[in-house]
């Protein structure tokens, strides 16, 4: 690069503010109104599958972001990150020859602050759902959804509505996922935090069409051309209470999911408990859930990456503990006993091991 140039995401994230900067009238340089932060991780893993191939491997993780505010109430967020592809996954093995290595638009979305209580995204954009204890049942951590949403927070009350473009199809009708969450918030005074609500996930044309990203059903139910057998119109409940036991933050969480589309093997259910949280240098936190998730109460697809394989028609284990050795350095290990396919007449465990070490910067 030549001495004095830019790079190039600076000079886009320029372009951007430019025209707001010059009608607002401000001084201020664009690049006070930019903000970057990234992340990268380390993982070990070991596989241990009944009827299948024991594996170890290493992989990594990349994430590169930034958010600049464009206006007052307008903020624009890119982020970059490592992967193949998949919607719940950005993780990418140590394999095939030392070969490079794939980057993509993880997210990529415009955040509208309306008024105190109500924000409007589109674009390709984080999760706009509130998933008790960070629980994954329905919704992997790494699921970022496109299309558009609206999220308000006023007083006790909070949620979200969202309309999203899931399948887009030349030959057939678009698959479509509209959503509405809503809870409440209670304060005890000194005794703690609740949290509690429920949700509506309509799936439009699931009904007959190929499986959502790569054809694969993980776990869902379907026909003889292996289209979906079922069509996923998904109830839940929700609850959280957050304290302190003996000077440690605890939470304790609960889900249940049921797909109202079909008349058996739709119900997903999950509890849990962290206690700790690997924050400052030094700290420490500890969890654990058990979830039960039959083959058709959630798509596949979207749901928990990790666990039993990335499947539903499962059930099991999942214990995980971090460390903060520094700000920015966490070292976790997470464990995932469980077992899949028992609708499907070959009930077998699945035991899965990670060691992590991450890295972060803002």
């Amino acid at each position: 690069m030549k001495p004095g140039s830019r790079p190039m995401i600076a000079i886009i994230a320029g372009a951007l503010l430019a025209p707001a900067a010059a009608t607002a009238g401000e001084t201020a340089a664009w690049y006070d109104r930019v903000e970057f932060a990234g992340d990268f991780r380390l993982r070990y893993e070991s596989i241990s599958e009944e009827q299948g191939t024991d594996r170890e491997r290493g992989r990594f993780r990349g994430r590169f972001g930034l958010e600049a505010q464009a206006a007052d109430d307008i903020r624009l967020v890119f982020r970059f990150a490592t992967g193949d592809g998949s919607p719940v996954s950005t993780n990418l093995s140590f394999d095939d020859g030392f070969s490079a290595k794939d980057l993509h638009v993880d997210r990529a979305y415009v955040d509208w602050r309306l008024n105190d209580v109500w924000h409007v995204y589109g674009g390709k954009m984080k999760s706009p759902w509130f998933r008790s204890g960070g629980n994954a049942l329905l919704w992997d951590s790494d699921l970022n959804p496109e299309g558009v949403a609206a999220s308000f927070s006023s007083g006790r009350l909070f949620g979200s509505f969202a309309v999203l473009q899931v399948s887009e199809r030349a030959a057939a009708d678009d698959s479509l996922l509209l959503t509405a969450q809503g809870g409440v918030k209670l304060q005890f005074a000194d005794a703690g935090t609740l949290r509690f609500g429920a949700g509506f996930y309509e799936y439009t044309d699931t009904l007959g069409n190929t499986p959502f990203y790569d054809g694969s059903p993980r776990g869902n139910s379907v026909d003889g051309a292996g289209n979906y057998a079922y069509d996923y119109s998904l109830l839940e409940a929700f609850a959280e209470y957050r304290t302190e036991l003996a000077g440690w933050p605890l939470a304790v969480f609960a889900e249940r999911v049921e797909n109202t589309a079909v008349d058996a093997q739709g119900t997903a259910w999950l509890a849990g408990a962290k206690l700790g949280e690997a924050a400052a240098p030094g700290s420490m936190e500890f969890a654990w859930s058990w979830q039960d998730t039959a083959a058709d109460a959630v798509i596949g697809t979207f749901n928990d990456s990790d666990f039993a394989g990335g499947n539903t028609d499962a059930r099991g284990h999942l214990l995980t503990a971090a460390y903060a050795v520094h700000d920015n350095v966490r070292l976790g290990a997470t464990l995932i006993l469980a077992q899949r396919g028992a609708f499907a007449g070959n009930e077998r465990d699945y035991d899965r091991f990670m060691l992590d070490i991450e890295f972060s910067f803002d």
